[in-house]
């Protein structure tokens, strides 16, 4: 629940993500889709474009907000992964985008099982940062700093197996990139949990860093990403 201080920016700065990657999770044919931690709407407003009908079930009341004003052909719900306020098997497929490491997985899977209908798609789907990069990499290892982590976050990582209910999950990687300006970024990182839970010293010396690693790119420059997604189905008669 920090983002939604930062609602309007994460809604400005935040990357979508590449329609191919949609098509492959979810084929082309129009579908009931549940976006589930649906923030400020990124991936609603594609799954809107791309033909979809979308519930966007979002539990911070100002990131639903913003949701409900820049995506109205979607209908706008309060929920959360682990309650999902609509009917049993009512939608073809619950797409979770930047989201789904924030859930109760268990209680999760048994919710989205319970929502979809049979044969129906669970599909998680994150941006990350491509550190094979230098200054990708030397940014990752300023946020992991201040979030106070080593390594290579791997929330974004998914098992094979999500639980009985569901078919073996299948995996593809696509790239991704934004073209941004040195600002651009900074506005990204400050929407970062890691940086709205901060104390306001880490922040600034976040930001001085920061400074420092952008002054040596020029005026405006891609930010690379590979998104991940994820599919598994609900297992018939499950």
């Amino acid at each position: 629940r920090s983002f939604g201080v930062a609602a309007d920016a994460y809604d400005v700065h935040r990357p979508s993500y590449p329609p191919q990657a949609l098509q492959w999770a979810l084929g082309v044919r129009p579908r009931t889709v549940v976006d589930v931690g649906a923030g400020t709407g990124i991936l609603t407003r594609l799954l809107l474009d791309l033909g979809h009908e979308v519930i966007a079930v979002e539990p911070d009341a100002a990131m639903r907000a913003r949701l409900a004003t820049r995506s109205a052909d979607a209908t706008c719900l309060a929920g959360t992964a682990e309650d999902i306020p609509i009917a049993d098997a009512s939608v073809d497929a619950v797409v979770a985008a930047q989201a789904y490491h924030w859930f109760d997985r268990d209680r999760a899977h048994a919710e989205f099982a319970r929502v979809l209908r049979a044969g129906g798609l669970f599909v998680p789907v994150w941006n990350i940062r491509d550190t094979d990069v230098p200054w990708v990499a030397d940014l990752k290892r300023l946020n992991d700093r201040l979030d106070g982590t080593t390594g290579t976050h791997d929330g974004w990582r998914l098992d094979r197996d999500v639980g009985p209910l569901f078919t073996p999950v299948e995996r593809r990687v696509f790239d991704h990139s934004m073209r941004l300006a040195a600002d651009d970024v900074v506005a990204m990182m400050h929407t970062r949990s890691s940086y709205l839970t901060a104390a306001s010293e880490q922040r600034a010396q976040f930001d001085g860093d920061l400074r420092h690693l952008l002054a040596g790119l020029p005026p405006t420059f891609d930010v690379p990403y590979r998104t991940v997604a994820y599919r598994a189905r609900r297992v018939v008669g499950g």
